[in-house]
């Protein structure tokens, strides 16, 4: 064959491929029916959905029955679900027995920490946000100065949105050329006592005054510094400290202590979703930095009494289950508490709850640091970097990588188990649905609101998985395989 036909031979042009390889037919024939038995599995599974998905979506929504003042209401013949039950008791669903005309106040907390956590947990989030979360709270601020300063003595919503837009102007002016590290500074330092005081009302400060509370306070306001002078990049370190901490104390001088006309909401009234969501984020915000801690104190070779506690704590609490830990922190709790202390219910519940996933949280972490290379290690030391400093800058950022399916996970697990408070008599999400099919006016509609509870913890865990995956992907640097 000589060399011209040789090359017409070779130099033809890439045939299609075949339709049954492409396309729609092409994604069936590879996932679904790519052997004789995985074909047989597909059919028996869509058989299924044809026996199931037809009835529950005339259950849930084509029969379903959306207004009803009682069960009577939905017996009739082919009627599916009441889910006038469900809207007749919502807001004892979201709020528990809050006051009805406070329902403000938690809706005001939760959208606050919307507004900050946005940011922080996305990154692609415009600069932009701080200015218009300034011009809310600068909003807020001018209607308080307009209505004037003489309803402070009976706190309503406009007011509170002013007290708030003071301190997020102060805020927001010492750290306005980082976004991010305004909303972590306000979520990490100012959030919690302004949610503390939204929720519950104003603490009484004299009881504060005592030893303990001093090193509480100045715990925390050394630890708000630090975290405002660790933060701002961009900013010179000692105006990022000041203004941090003018913030700070501005938060907790008007709304841990002096509260501004806010009445006493007692704990022993939330319940629901609030309850659910305040148990839930708390532990969250204090397992992972407690998890790491422990995690680290437990590879502390160097300092053996350090290591024998943490080991010693992390082992005790992971070999009892929860409702265990929870009757304690309920029952034993109070004993171990000085003379006139004493912690409410709900307080005792967040401390076992949070202290019971910090020991699992640490594990989850110490997997991590173990899986780092030994050749980290001894990079950092090489650079020069002290114990601090190696493990913030290089050590930590890996691990805490590597672990964010353990991490995600585990606070999946944390939030389902919040419902395990009910135990304690806690009216949780679960508890208010059990007390709520147990009313004479709605008896029989167990489905409805097992139903509507599942909904509800799905929406949070599949948001927070979600999450972790879209993190997974931002932080991906070829650690996967």
């Amino acid at each position: 064959m000589s060399d011209l036909a040789y090359n017409k031979t070779e130099r033809h042009e890439d045939l299609p491929p075949p339709a049954s390889e492409v396309g729609v037919f092409g994604w069936l024939r590879h996932n679904f029916f790519s052997t004789w038995y995985n074909s047989i599995g597909t059919l028996v599974v869509l058989y299924l959905f044809y026996l199931m998905v037809p009835a529950t979506l005339d259950w849930v929504l084509f029969s379903a029955v959306w207004d009803a003042t009682s069960n009577q209401d939905c017996r009739f013949e082919g009627a599916g679900a009441c889910w006038g039950f469900i809207d007749a008791r919502l807001n004892l669903f979201w709020y528990g027995f809050y006051d009805i005309e406070n329902y403000w106040r938690p809706s005001l907390v939760g959208l606050m920490l919307l507004v900050f956590a946005v940011p922080v947990l996305f990154e692609k989030i415009p600069a932009k946000l701080v200015g218009g979360v300034t011009g809310v709270f600068g909003l807020g601020w001018a209607v308080w100065a307009f209505g004037g300063l003489g309803q402070v003595a009976s706190l309503n919503l406009p007011v509170t949105i002013g007290l708030l837009a003071f301190i997020g102007l102060i805020t927001a002016g010492v750290f306005l050329r980082s976004p991010r590290s305004v909303c972590a500074i306000a979520i990490v330092g100012v959030f919690p006592w302004v949610s503390v005081s939204l929720l519950y009302g104003p603490v009484n400060v004299e009881s504060l005054q005592s030893g303990l509370g001093i090193a509480v306070y100045a715990i925390l306001f050394l630890a708000g510094g630090g975290f405002g002078y660790w933060s701002s990049k961009r900013l010179d370190a000692l105006g990022a400290f000041l203004g941090y901490l003018v913030a700070y104390f501005v938060a907790v001088i008007v709304f841990l202590s002096w509260g501004f006309g806010l009445t006493i909401q007692p704990t022993n009234t939330f319940g629901g979703l609030m309850l659910t969501l305040v148990l839930a984020t708390v532990a969250i915000g204090v397992s992972l930095p407690l998890g790491i801690i422990l995690a680290l104190g437990r590879r502390a070779d160097n300092m053996p009494a350090v290591q024998m506690l943490c080991i010693g704590f992390i082992e005790l609490v992971r070999a009892v289950p929860l409702i265990t830990i929870l009757f304690m922190a309920q029952f034993m709790l109070p004993l171990f508490l000085p003379e006139g202390v004493n912690f409410d219910n709900v307080v005792r519940a967040l401390v076992g709850v949070s202290l019971f996933a910090s020991a699992y949280m640490a594990e989850v972490v110490r997997g991590g640091l173990q899986a780092i290379p030994k050749g980290q290690f001894e990079a950092a030391e090489s650079l020069g970097l002290n114990y601090f400093l190696k493990m913030r800058l290089i050590v930590l950022p890996q691990a805490l990588k590597i672990v964010i399916p353990g991490i995600v996970s585990t606070f999946i697990g944390l939030f389902k188990d919040t419902s395990l408070v009910s135990i304690i008599g806690l009216m949780d999400l679960l508890l208010i649905a059990k007390s709520s099919v147990t009313d004479s006016k709605w008896l029989g509609l167990e489905h409805e609101a097992y139903f509507f509870i599942a909904l509800v913890y799905f929406v949070f865990c599949f948001g927070m998985s979600r999450y972790s995956i879209y993190l997974e992907g931002k932080l991906h640097t070829g650690h996967k395989r």
